[in-house]
């Protein structure tokens, strides 16, 4: 910067005044030592003399003058430090103060996009500051009577005369506001190159582009409306419309219309009576009962049908258009309608009576005068009148048509048990399709107390027959799991992975037998993998309870009355109508993401299997939208979220649109991310093992990104592949475009892992041709020497089969778990691992990621990424969970400079829901735009 701190704090001890130049940023500061000596030098000041107004009269003093733009800093510090903040108010001289503070309400303008581009009086191009509201016009002339008479020593040019202060306040403004504009978005904003240039240019055939774009902006008439109540001879009040003309340059200069065309002195101009009809007629192509206004506009009378359309939206639509509508005092007796939930019951006493009776809640309009509610006489009057005026409590009240329609059919539509339990969670009621808030009565509140503490603070304890002890979290689950079952009502257990969700639903299936006698079976329905460990965890944390298999041939269900049965989402989908026809006091959907497609023949499959309860075992309730929320949630608690359209209006898209505009990830209470997550909170309990006192006994997790160059031959092959598909990408479209950008990426992520991947050969030589591979036999070395124990995941089956071959050429145990590997030899594999036979498990990422219990490891290795931060959290989890003694570290492999390391670094960015990169993986980035995808994918010197 040219000027210092130290330079500027000098400066501002000067006298200072504003010597005003065309066009206006060329205009100077002239700063000066009011004793007499030369103020002090700056690099970018000019010293020189100047005429100013001082105690003797009239003199030359020395002066050093600045440009406004390099002034400013000077008189930003001025303002800061004059008054005491921390500062000497006598180091600060009173005109520079006086500067400092008019540059604060320049930048303010500016700020406010206060700006209109013109051409001044010599013909250059000049930004100014307008339009003013009438708040700035009247600060504007607060701040030039203080002004000292130091800020005013520049005699208007070929006089004596000082100028007037807020004519050369104004003048400031405008420079400041001409100087700050100069960039390339100048240009963009006034489509003129002119107003972007720093240099002033002589653009005198551009006046009258400016002067219409300055029409009914900053120059010219504001017509508004003012609304009269008019007595009748009856004394019955009708609406009258009376306009008001305002100047646009100093909104405080304001008159009647009758009182300008009927020849009463204003300050308008000579224009003013043409501009006021031009401005009349426009209005009336917004309501059309403006036109009996002309020729000549003055008062217009209303009738009641007109009045009720002024009420109803006719006054918000000329708002929208610029023309303001002023409510006379009797507006303020505002008259509103408000939802009501309940009014006529008594307040539940306790929850399980109300969900279990089969009546609605009633849902009624009540409306209210200035908050309070009408009394049923007063709202039938309201409903009988049929006016826009209407006499209540002794005021004449505002009524339109809207209100006085609730007025007359004030019964909705009643609620279902369950849409009121959303209501008193959110406060807000679907009402026509628009979301209406809800006024909280006493029997809403007593509903949503019930709902937040439905057991009054007392906790359902241990079951005496679980062969464990809970740790406290688990027991604070097992009490909402047992709450919300002996309430009608599912839910989702969504702790994260590893913390116990299989034991906590053990002990909730025996508490349900030892407290509420419920005898009957309990529907286990999970992924094949983990079919084995729900039978080991059943037999040793509630021995002596049956549990069985209905999976492979000879299933049957004959005899299964009691303890557990466990399926597949496979066999359910296949055995549908027999497991639907059988008795099931509860059924528990295990990792649950696999049914978040609610049209999917699994889904649908699991909602016709009837249960007294339903539960939902997810880590992971959300991976990519909140539809998945919705599927789990419909299915565990019908009719609480709505249909999934009426989610997706009331929900999924305003969510969206409120993070789009602030790109706020965390919403806020009163947002409607906020209402939703309210709504869902006491259905879906979800704990994180860095939630305090949930699991102290975890070791510490680290995780590192492991950044590995590529070989010669992969940048050779990634640059080809590049080339070759982005060619191919730029002459296609729709889907077979899709299915090019999926082949690149997919092509390009195989090139990162190994080349022989992306070639498929048969017999490769594998060592020394791929960085990834050369940095997992380092890190494989270190971890085995320290007798270590590592899992190392890959979503590619192919190249787990060559890390495979690699390994055990080298001598090093390993076994590879994928989606092809039978229930049975999982099992075996699991156990080998963790007894410590085999060091290195390999893992198909998407058939190993959920479920498995392998504490054994204190190393994962992510070999590839699956550009998905929830599925790769699950995997880390098979070693990272309650069991683990030892500190886990985690190492995912990136590429360097490949589209690798782009998408790592915005999974780390943006790692929140709905993100469409993270969220969708390459189906989402299959939309990118042609140079927005090449950009991603282009290789790029690791340096």
């Amino acid at each position: 910067m040219w000027i210092t701190r130290e330079h500027a704090g000098r400066l501002a001890r000067c006298a200072v005044a504003f010597e005003p130049g065309d066009p206006a940023r060329t205009g100077r500061m002239a700063f000066w030592a009011p004793e007499g000596v030369g103020p002090p030098g700056v690099p970018c000041g000019v010293a020189g003399e100047a005429e100013l107004a001082t105690a003797e009269g009239l003199r030359k003093v020395p002066v050093l003058r600045l440009s406004v733009s390099d002034a400013l800093p000077v008189l930003a510090l001025a303002r800061r430090e004059y008054g005491g903040e921390g500062g000497d108010d006598d180091a600060v001289h009173p005109a520079a103060a006086f500067w400092g503070a008019a540059t604060a309400l320049a930048l303010h303008l500016a700020a406010r996009e206060r700006l209109l581009p013109g051409v001044s009086a010599d013909g250059y191009d000049a930004w100014r500051a307008g339009p003013l509201d009438p708040e700035d016009v009247l600060r504007l002339r607060a701040l030039a009577a203080t002004a000292p008479p130091e800020a005013l020593a520049v005699p208007v040019p070929g006089s004596a005369l000082l100028p007037r202060p807020d004519g050369v306040l104004r003048a400031f403004l405008d420079a400041v506001v001409d100087t700050l504009p100069r960039t390339a978005a100048a240009e963009a904003a006034s489509g003129r190159a002119a107003f972007a240039a720093a240099e002033p240019q002589h653009v005198p055939q551009l006046r009258a582009w400016a002067e219409e774009i300055a029409v009914g902006v900053d120059s010219g008439v504001r017509v508004s409306l003012t609304v009269r109540l008019v007595h009748g001879a009856d004394g019955v009040p009708y609406g009258q419309v009376v306009p008001l003309v305002s100047d646009l340059a100093d909104p405080t200069v304001e008159l009647t219309s009758s009182d300008l065309f009927d020849g009463a002195p204003h300050a308008l101009g000579p224009l003013a009576q043409a501009e006021t009809v031009r401005a009349v007629r426009r209005a009336a192509t917004v309501w059309e009962p403006l036109a009996r206004l002309l020729p000549v506009p003055r008062e217009l009378d209303l009738d009641d049908e007109e009045f009720s359309l002024l009420l109803s939206g006719a006054a918000a639509r000329l708002r929208a258009h610029g023309v303001d509508v002023r409510w006379p005092d009797e507006a303020n007796h505002r008259m509103t309608a408000r939802a009501t939930v309940g009014a006529d019951r008594v307040p539940p006493s306790d929850l399980r009576s109300f969900l279990g009776g089969d009546g609605t809640v009633a849902l009624r309009w009540q409306l209210c005068l200035d908050g309070d509610p009408l009394t049923e006489e007063e709202t039938a009057a309201v409903a009988e009148a049929g006016r826009p005026v209407v006499r209540i409590r002794g005021h004449w009240t505002f009524v339109g048509p809207e209100l006085t329609r609730k007025a007359r059919a004030r019964d909705l539509r009643p609620l279902t048990a369950v849409e009121t339990l959303a209501v008193a969670l959110t406060g807000y009621a679907e009402i026509g399709g628009e979301q209406v808030p809800v006024a909280d009565g006493p029997w809403l509140l007593a509903l949503r107390a019930l709902l937040r503490d439905p057991a009054g603070g007392t906790s359902v304890g241990q079951p005496t027959a679980l062969a464990a002890t809970l740790r406290g979290y688990q027991l604070r689950g097992l009490d909402w799991l047992a709450r919300m079952t002996s309430l009608g009502l599912g839910g989702c257990l969504a702790d994260d992975m590893g913390l116990g969700k299989t034991i906590q639903l053990i002990a909730l299936h025996l508490f349900r037998q030892e407290h509420e006698g419920s005898r009957a079976p309990t529907l286990v329905v999970c992924p094949a993998s983990l079919l084995g460990n729900w039978e080991r965890e059943v037999r040793r944390f509630a021995p002596g309870t049956a549990v069985r298999r209905f999976h492979g041939t000879g299933r049957s269900l004959d005899g299964a009355d009691t303890g557990f049965v466990l399926t597949t989402y496979g066999t359910m989908r296949l055995d549908t109508e027999r497991l639907s026809g059988h008795r099931w006091g509860m059924v528990v959907a295990d990792e649950a993401q696999h049914v978040k497609n609610a049209s999917s023949a699994t889904a649908r499959a699991l909602r016709l299997i009837p249960a007294d309860a339903r539960i939902a075992l997810t880590g992971t309730p959300v991976e990519n939208s909140l539809s998945e929320l919705w599927a789990i949630l419909d299915w565990t608690t019908p009719g609480l979220l709505g249909t999934h359209g009426q989610f997706r209006r009331r929900w999924i898209a305003p969510v969206d649109a409120e993070r789009s505009a602030s790109g706020i990830a965390d919403p806020g209470t009163g947002t409607t991310a906020g209402r939703l997550a309210a709504l869902v909170r006491p259905f879906l309990l979800r704990r994180h093992k860095s939630d305090p006192g949930v699991a102290p006994e975890l070791p510490p997790k680290t995780e590192t990104d492991r950044p590995v160059p590529l070989t010669a031959e992969q940048t050779a092959l990634y640059e080809q592949q590049v080339r070759a598909v982005m060619d191919e990408i730029r002459s296609s479209g729709g889907i077979a475009r899709s299915g090019l950008v999926l082949k690149l990426l997919t092509g390009l992520k195989q090139i990162c892992n190994h080349p022989a991947q992306f070639l498929k050969e048969d017999e490769p030589k594998l060592a020394g041709r791929s960085g990834k591979l050369a940095l997992l036999d380092e890190l494989l070395d270190t971890i085995l020497a320290e007798d270590g124990a590592a899992l190392v995941f890959t979503q590619y089956v192919a190249m787990a089969r060559l890390l495979e071959r690699h390994l055990r050429d080298r001598g090093i145990p390993t076994q590879l778990l994928h989606g092809g590997t039978p229930v049975a030899k999982r099992e075996e594999m699991v156990r080998r691992f963790q007894a410590g036979e085999v060091p290195v498990f390999l893992l198909s990422l998407k058939a190993a990621g959920t479920g498995l219990n392998l504490t054994r490891a204190d190393h994962v290795v992510h070999y590839d990424r699956w550009w998905n931060p929830a599925v790769e959290a699950q995997a880390t989890d098979r070693a990272y969970r309650i069991g683990q003694t030892r500190p886990v570290q985690v190492h995912r492999m990136i590429a360097e400079g490949t589209v690798e390391d782009r998408i790592a670094a915005l999974m780390e960015a943006k790692r929140e829901l709905a993100d469409a990169v993270v969220g969708s993986g390459e189906q989402a980035l299959s939309r990118l735009g042609n140079d927005e995808l090449a950009n991603l994918v282009e290789l790029r010197s690791a340096g």
